[in-house]
């Protein structure tokens, strides 16, 4: 998570969304970076409404803007899929050695998900508060362009970026069946990253995850 006071702004990291290449490049012009533990570096929104988001409309005396960036729910699955299959994941129940990646979307749409498929989900992560607080600039992370030409504006600099914290290898295709069942059990994180439009406009945000 990336907070830039003077310009009102938070970027949450979404995880497997590219937000350590951001966190490398922006890090020098944010007045706080969350890096470590996991759990705050990707703190979700009530994670962010319960404890960072009154410190910071205190001290910073506004409300700020929070940004987020949602993958497409396949590419998301497949990018956690290789990230598993890492050989320093040997070993570890949440390793994906010897799992298809048809298997490790079965087992995400499953009732009891075990620990390698235990993933989350975008949908889950971006929920807004009950009091409101929500995202209100959400890019695709297929639109790098749009979203660097967002934060060129917003933080008035020029941006370069570097891949980082990459899962190896390629994702496989997903037989239909599959794909059918993925859509059916994340509905939600499916019609999130649809209502997307262009420049961080989104339409209303639906979860019932």
């Amino acid at each position: 998570m990336l907070v830039f006071s003077n310009a009102r702004l938070v970027f949450l990291a979404v995880p497997k969304t590219g937000s350590t290449a951001y966190e490398q490049a922006l890090a020098p012009l944010a007045s706080l970076t969350v890096s470590a533990p996991p759990d705050l570096k990707h703190a979700p929104i009530y994670r962010y409404n319960r404890f960072f988001r009154p410190m910071l409309e205190r001290f910073v005396g506004a409300k700020m803007d929070v940004l987020a960036v949602v993958r497409e729910p396949v590419s998301w699955l497949g990018s956690w899929y290789r990230y598993r299959q890492r050989p320093e994941m040997t070993g570890q129940g949440k390793a994906t050695h010897g799992i298809s990646f048809d298997e490790f979307v079965l087992a995400y749409t499953s009732r009891t998900r075990p620990e390698f498929a235990n993933v989350g989900a975008q949908s889950r992560f971006l929920r807004p508060a009950r009091n409101g607080t929500a995202a209100t600039h959400l890019f695709r992370y297929e639109d790098q362009a749009g979203l660097i030409r967002f934060l060129e504006s917003r933080l008035e600099t020029s941006i370069t970026t570097r891949r980082a914290n990459v899962s190896p290898g390629k994702t496989p295709p997903l037989m239909s069946h599959v794909e059918n069942s993925l859509r059916r059990t994340a509905a939600a994180d499916f019609s999130l990253w649809e209502s997307i439009g262009h420049n961080g406009a989104y339409g209303q945000f639906r979860s019932s995850a």
